[in-house]
């Protein structure tokens, strides 16, 4: 009787132990808000009207997850994640339809070598630069975005058949790079990305760089390539994941920001250069035709964030967006935009905010017009948009 209790007391012990080295975590954020819109353009007719309807994200994007990770001994973890994006307003799955279309990856991790995952990731501009961005998720979010997104700082854009790594912390320093597969025969550069960044952070300081290359992305060239595209049964690309579809896509920057007592003011500045390109798909209207032409897009950005107490922060950036194209008309687009978002934390996990953001384009021809990231374009050169919303987290 003794032999008995004692095994299944040991057993329930090393059972519990073996438990406790795994763990699978449930997550998500919600975010939705009523957003008032001037100048929107009107399907099939070059009229503007103003617009005052209920949105989603705003700040962050919709989305749950699961993440986990095994201990394997020796400072070695088995890990992945899934991560679902949706919209709250309607319900439908985001990213095109796809189940874990914000993340989808898993891999090994080590305390001393670093990190290697495998799957649906975000590139280095999204993993470096884009925290001490406006135009990131983690200050002003996506109503702050760069023209379009152009430089993926709002992760617009995910990357398939992605190999990343990503490197241990020594004392505030990181690296990494990733490579995503074009998964093509004969074709190994056939849409496929590479990337690589990195940041300092130790103290109020922050400097981050990074760079970011796609070729033929956004098309119908390898539909299993590292970039999405939508194909309708006629075989035409109707969307894409990739924000541009184009032969060749170079981005790069480089930023800081410094914090000092309740303040943190910063700077970023991106540089994205497109070669035969054909289309701007990050645009809630029909996909901007480019007639396989060359674009650039330098983006200059300030931002501040002001804690005015634990509870109530104030973030405000400026962008400017100098463009340069070979399209007729449309040769040096110019794009001015102001942003401002007053935040209350009505706890550790829910807030309420207001924000606003101004845009004004100038020698955008009839190709470029305002268009607010993730609002509906203007039929002008000039939007404005004021959103108060709502943030959960779980």
């Amino acid at each position: 009787m003794k032999k008995t209790l004692l095994i299944a007391l040991l057993t329930g012990i090393f059972a519990t132990a073996a438990h406790a080295q795994s763990s699978v975590t449930l997550y998500g954020l919600i975010d939705t808000g009523l957003t008032y819109t001037s100048n929107q353009k009107e399907t099939g007719s070059t009229a503007g009207h103003s617009k005052f309807g209920m949105t989603d994200a705003s700040i962050n994007p919709d989305r749950f997850g699961l993440r986990g990770s095994e201990d394997l001994g020796g400072g070695l973890k088995a890990m992945f994640a899934l991560e679902n994006g949706f919209t709250l307003t309607n319900g439908a799955l985001g990213q095109h339809g796809l189940l874990f279309g914000r993340q989808a990856f898993a891999g090994l991790s080590s305390d001393q070598l670093g990190t290697v995952t495998f799957g649906r990731q975000y590139d280095s501009v999204v993993d470096y630069l884009a925290p001490l961005a406006g135009a990131g998720a983690a200050k002003g979010g996506v109503f702050f975005g760069h023209p379009y997104d152009n430089d993926n700082l709002q992760n617009t854009m995910r990357i398939n058949n992605a190999v990343k790594y990503a490197s241990p912390n020594y004392n505030g320093w990181r690296f990494g790079s990733l490579y995503g597969f074009s998964n093509a025969a004969g074709g190994f550069s056939d849409n496929r990305a590479y990337s690589f960044g990195t940041s300092y952070n130790n103290g109020p300081f922050r400097f981050a760089a990074s760079y970011l290359q796609l070729n033929n992305g956004g098309s119908d060239a390898n539909l299993a390539g590292a970039t999405d595209s939508l194909v309708n049964p006629a075989g035409q690309v109707t969307g894409s994941d990739s924000t541009f579809s184009a032969g060749q896509q170079r981005t790069f920057g480089a930023g800081f920001d410094y914090a000092f007592g309740p303040a943190t003011v910063g700077f970023v500045f991106t540089e994205t250069k497109l070669e035969n390109a054909t289309g701007i798909n990050n645009t809630s209207a029909s996909p901007i035709p480019l007639a396989n032409s060359s674009l650039r897009f330098d983006n200059y950005e300030v931002n501040a964030v002001y804690n005015v107490t634990r509870a109530f922060a104030v973030t405000g950036s400026y962008t400017f967006t100098d463009g340069s194209s070979s399209l007729a008309g449309a040769s040096s687009p110019k794009w001015n935009q102001f942003n401002l978002l007053l935040d209350y934390a009505l706890s550790r996990r829910t807030d309420v905010y207001v924000e606003g953001q101004f845009q004004h384009v100038s020698g955008g021809g009839t190709v470029f017009t305002a268009d607010i990231n993730g609002l509906s374009p203007s039929a002008t050169s000039s939007q404005v948009a004021v959103t108060a919303g709502l943030r959960t987290r779980f």
